[in-house]
């Protein structure tokens, strides 16, 4: 499909006048209130995910993935469940391995590129409830694992599924990672740095001597984090691997449902090569859309309940 050439997501909100503030503040300030019900999966493998229900008995779901080191309690997740629940869906919100506040039992840590556990949540949904209508919406990293997955599995995706819908997704992740070492992105690098040593502490404890955490006090570059800890958690043999098989950009050629990608042009994570203009300009299904505004996952409104975001996946899921 062709490039959307004018969003309906105009301006942020004025005292968010740049792409920081409007990726920091809706998530710092922001509550919703939304009760859900957990069930964990065991996964095939020996390990589980933790799933979160928003269960009204209807026939729709809108499944959603999170971002990294996010977990269903996020607000653009808990938004996205409550706008859809109050418009005739069912949500489930998922746990990525180690996201829910309890670390997962193997050798290994959810990626960009886990396809295998997201078609697990997936296919157990479909089993428990018979959805006549499944619609997929991911945020950042959950953006892009979705998108891939669609990709790889193209026309053979289970039927109930219909339309998806990824916002700030990172599809092309060497560039995304060496962006990251930007100076104007060392807060994002800091907590993320932060965050993910905490897990990779976790697991060498938990599995003594397969890690070298004394690599973690030489990083400078987040390259050299995917190197020595993301490739060998995730079973690739190097980072050039991981960012090669993670990328949603390489599959997003096979993605055979209607698919929208929301990466706002201020985003202060993603370069431009995670929003493939080229491919969308002659893909049938990929629908591109870039925002003036918007941050990573902002998209924040003005004396609104509800994100842009948010009314946007609902108006595109809804669609004929």
């Amino acid at each position: 499909m062709p490039l959307i050439q004018q969003s309906s997501y105009r301006r942020a909100p004025l005292y968010q006048f740049n792409g920081h503030l409007q990726t920091i503040l809706p998530g710092t300030f922001r509550k919703v209130a939304l009760v859900y019900e957990r069930e964990r999966l065991e996964l095939a493998d020996g390990d589980f995910v933790d799933l979160d229900w928003v269960d009204k008995g209807r026939r729709r779901l809108v499944l959603l993935t999170h971002g990294l080191e996010g977990n269903a309690e996020r607000h653009y997740m808990k938004g996205m469940a409550k706008l859809f629940t109050e418009n005739g869906w069912d949500a489930l919100a998922w746990n990525c391995r180690s996201c829910s506040g309890e670390m997962n039992r193997h050798f290994r840590l959810y990626h960009h590129g886990e396809i295998g556990d997201f078609n697990e949540v997936i296919q157990h949904a479909l089993r428990l409830k018979n959805y006549e209508q499944v619609a997929l919406v991911g945020f950042s990293m959950g953006g892009n694992i979705m998108m891939k997955y669609l990709g790889v599995h193209g026309k053979y995706v289970p039927e109930p599924i219909k339309k998806a819908v990824a916002f700030s997704s990172p599809t092309d992740l060497e560039s995304g990672a060496a962006w990251l070492d930007h100076p104007s992105n060392r807060l994002y690098k800091k907590r993320f740095l932060t965050k993910l040593s905490a897990k990779v502490l976790a697991k060498a404890a938990q599995f003594p001597g397969k890690l070298n955490t004394s690599k973690l006090a030489s990083i400078t570059v987040w390259r050299d984090f995917d190197e020595y800890f993301s490739a060998p958690l995730c079973g690739y043999q190097n980072a050039a691997e991981f960012y090669q098989d993670a990328s949603a950009r390489n599959f997003m050629q096979g993605i055979a449902i209607p698919t929208l990608l929301v990466n706002a042009q201020n985003d202060p994570i993603l370069t431009p090569r995670c929003s493939p203009v080229d491919l969308s300009d002659k893909h049938r299904f990929l629908h591109l859309e870039i925002p003036l505004q918007g941050g990573h996952v902002g998209f924040e409104l003005r004396n609104k309940p509800y994100m842009w975001s948010e009314y946007r996946a609902l108006e595109f899921c809804s669609e004929d």
